[in-house]
């Protein structure tokens, strides 16, 4: 079987409002799972309690890559001021 080699080169990763983004995506995981607490016995009855934690653990690993993501641009930040000095 031959070796796949592209053919062009890839494109530059996209910059964008990555923090609001995250952000963004976080507070969705959080009202979801908000969303489906009254409901948290249904789940429990049908085996789908998953459904809810999944949702909990979504907001909580959110928070960690907000986090990560402005450590991320301030690092970017002060690595571009040092860089013009």
């Amino acid at each position: 079987m031959a070796k796949w080699t592209p053919k062009h080169e890839a494109p530059e990763p996209l910059e964008g409002p990555v923090v609001a983004t995250i952000t963004g995506g976080t507070i969705v995981w959080f009202v979801l799972f908000l969303a489906q607490l009254p409901f948290y016995g249904w789940f429990d009855d049908h085996g789908h309690t998953w459904w809810v934690w999944t949702c909990l653990a979504g907001a909580g690993l959110g928070l960690i890559g907000v986090w990560y993501v402005r450590r991320r641009d301030a690092a970017i930040k002060r690595a571009g001021m040092a860089g013009s000095v």
